[in-house]
């Protein structure tokens, strides 16, 4: 039997016009857009449908606008008749996979992903913290690295351990520098930084995980109908107490991608179909497992794609 995960993107996915062609021709799509900006009390649709980027880039727009596309394309994809039996979302994604496997109502998750990102921009003034992407160095000896680094006095550690070969550190400006210099001397192939507004997933998110916790109390949680796999520990997660605690965790926690892919794959997911803008966790499915089946869900021609070669999976 075939199985199937839908994975959601997160930060740095957002694009002006993301969702624009099932908004103009889907009525349940434009709803859900306009449910966003009613709950939010300001017009995403409009960032998301026309910008400009800077704004749209802004954690605390990118993040609610990631969601309602995510949300909205894996709505259309049920509507086709395609159901997962797994989902999984990449760092803020997460919140997209626990809409997809009714964990949260798409009001209470557009409302928390905003303040999230809120607190995640008051946690660590622009300028002061930053995040790099590490090519062709292992998680070990990168964390070497990291720990001397920060050992020193300026924090750094990894964030994202994405594939193999694919690693972001994060930390503060000067510990994230000192690294990249460091892992290119312990042999990492390039550092490159990252155009983020903040260090994300890093200790220095404490502030900002201490605020969701006393939010995520509020939430009401319920168990998943959809197993949906931690991004903090790479297991299923089941209950309601799990998923709070994941939800805070996670903010100052390395997202587990690489661990993520292999978990669905052991649970037997042999298709991958990423929801929203952009191409990049498929990219990273590939590279985890060449065999895996990937698609990319964003307008009507890639759903239709997508249903086409679902008549073939029966």
């Amino acid at each position: 039997m075939t199985k199937i995960a839908f994975i959601f993107p997160g930060q740095g996915s957002q694009q002006v016009g993301m969702g624009a062609q099932f908004v103009e021709t889907t009525t349940a799509s434009k709803a859900l857009y306009e449910r966003a900006d009613e709950v939010l009390g300001f017009s995403l649709s409009n960032l998301m449908l026309s910008g400009p980027q800077e704004e749209l880039t802004l954690t605390y727009h990118a993040q609610p606008a990631l969601l309602t596309t995510g949300v909205m394309v894996a709505n259309k994809i049920i509507e086709a008749g395609i159901r997962p039996d797994f989902t999984a979302g990449h760092s803020l994604g997460e919140y997209s996979a626990f809409v997809a496997s009714g964990v949260l109502t798409f009001d209470e998750a557009v409302a928390i992903v905003h303040k999230r990102g809120l607190y995640m921009d008051e946690a660590v003034p622009a300028g002061q913290g930053a995040m790099a992407a590490i090519l062709g160095l292992d998680a070990e000896p990168l964390k070497a690295v990291c720990d001397t680094v920060s050992a020193q006095g300026d924090a750094v550690q990894l964030a994202n351990l994405n594939c193999p070969g694919q690693i972001v550190i994060s930390g503060t400006k000067e510990g994230v520098e000192k690294a990249c210099v460091a892992a290119k001397e312990a042999g990492a192939k390039r550092a490159i930084p990252l155009v983020v507004s903040g260090p994300f997933h890093s200790s220095l998110m404490q502030p900002a995980a201490d605020k969701l916790a006393e939010t995520v109390e509020q939430l009401n949680v319920q168990p998943p109908t959809i197993p949906v796999v931690s991004n903090v520990t790479s297991t299923l997660l089941t209950d309601a107490v799990a998923i709070r605690r994941e939800m805070v965790e996670q903010v100052v926690s390395p997202v587990l991608w690489e661990q993520n892919v292999r978990t669905l794959l052991e649970q037997g997911v042999t298709i991958f179909v990423e929801c929203g803008p952009g191409k990049v966790l498929s990219g990273l499915v590939k590279k985890i497992d060449r065999t895996a089946q990937v698609y990319c869900v964003y307008d009507e021609e890639s759903l239709q794609a997508l249903v086409d070669a679902a008549k073939e999976w029966a």
